[in-house]
């Protein structure tokens, strides 16, 4: 998810914590559909430490775990990867992941800005279930599924739905290779990518991840909320967002 760009007073404010602390801390709240999450700023500058993010759980818990890991930092600790720590919550284990590059982009809006690059490492805080289970063991509780996405895989498959999910597009992209110019994702969570010229019996339904096989870049838009939409003029160029109107059932 890309943010927008702070404004002078937060700049400033970001600035005055990482001289203050040696980091600062940016949350993002959930939505009806995206989690909350939260990532430092300033421990690649300051420690030559990848920055740290963490996904699902409250504002002020995932403030609490990201300036945890930051005084570990600080105090000379390099976090390592695919090993438990019990350094952050009272019941239940921790484990850092590599963030793929191709995921700064979308979840480091802020530091990007004020790094003026997305050339930084970054390690993905993980958190366990209810019975202990990080996302990718067996039997990891479904409640938690989609609120802690794992961003050292599925980059080519960024949407966080079942790859098998039936989504609506049009018979000219499947038959005639017309491309995908406004991606719709409707209050009732469908998605529909469409390529502009279709009339209603040209919809046809596929799976979302054919839809991704056929064309890779619509995993930029993977991000699209409830009630949202993304126009391009063509493949490969800017995807601009904006609010649908979301019309209410009569009773």
């Amino acid at each position: 998810m890309r943010q927008k760009s702070k404004n002078i007073k937060e700049d400033k404010k970001t600035r005055r914590h990482i001289e203050k602390y040696g980091w600062s801390v940016i949350m993002i709240e959930a939505t009806d559909y995206l989690p909350s999450f939260a990532y430092s700023i300033g421990l690649w500058e300051k420690f030559n430490h990848p920055e740290i993010i963490s996904f699902g759980l409250s504002l002020k818990t995932l403030h609490a775990i990201i300036n945890d890991a930051g005084r570990l930092v600080k105090s000379g600790l390099i976090i390592e990867t695919r090993r438990d720590y019990d350094d952050f919550f009272e019941n239940g284990k921790s484990q850092f992941i590599s963030i793929i590059p191709n995921y700064v982009t979308n979840y480091f809006g802020y530091a990007i800005d004020f790094y003026n690059t997305r050339d930084f490492p970054a390690l993905q805080l993980t958190w366990t279930d209810r019975n202990n289970k990080f996302p990718w063991e067996p039997d990891f509780e479904e409640e938690f599924k989609y609120r802690q996405p794992l961003l050292d895989r599925n980059v080519d498959f960024k949407f966080r739905e079942e790859k098998n999910l039936g989504v609506f597009t049009t018979r000219q992209f499947l038959e005639e290779n017309k491309p995908i110019l406004r991606v719709v994702h409707d209050g009732d969570g469908d998605w529909q990518f469409l390529t502009g010229d279709q009339i209603v019996d040209d919809a046809r339904l596929v799976s979302l991840q054919e839809m991704t096989l056929r064309d890779i870049t619509l995993n930029e838009v993977f991000n699209l909320d409830y009630g949202q939409a993304a126009d391009r003029n063509l493949i490969g160029d800017f995807w601009r967002r904006s609010n649908i109107e979301i019309e209410n059932e009569s009773e």
